[in-house]
């Protein structure tokens, strides 16, 4: 059974926005990484502690993104975070990115899979600690 998903609140600001006000499509990536940090911390796992106590780091392998429509300046997002998969090096992911309007349903803008793969201090694929699956697969 997979975890519920992790929900962080995201604006748009200017400075994620092109000349008309829309949302530069590199901006999307940014939210996602920062969710999936936020993520990481939600569960009690901070990235500079990981890599300084630990000596591992999560780096992302691959990304598949639909772009369904457009965030604009001041646009309140969503952007979700869901374990669908865990593997001996590296977590499958599915990211949402969703615009939440006033008085109507949510409007999805992302839909992506990402991966990411956990890496030693010298970028060498690992395994993943038991103690870290526990948590990420609860949180």
């Amino acid at each position: 059974m997979n975890p519920p998903a992790f929900v962080w609140p995201a604006r748009v600001y200017y400075e994620n926005t092109d000349a008309g006000g829309v949302v530069y499509h590199a901006e999307y990536l940014k939210f996602m990484e920062r969710a999936r940090t936020e993520w990481l911390r939600h569960v009690g796992y901070q990235q500079a502690s990981l890599l300084s106590e630990r000596g591992l780091l999560f780096a992302v392998a691959n990304m598949e993104i639909d772009f369904l429509a457009s965030a604009r300046l001041d646009d309140l997002l969503n952007v979700s975070v869901i374990l669908s998969e865990s593997r001996r090096v590296s977590l499958h992911l599915a990211q949402t990115i969703t615009r939440m309007d006033d008085h109507a349903q949510p409007v999805p803008l992302i839909r992506a899979k990402v991966r990411i793969a956990l890496l030693s201090r010298d970028f060498k694929p690992v395994r993943i600690p038991q103690d870290i699956l526990n948590r990420l697969q609860i949180a």
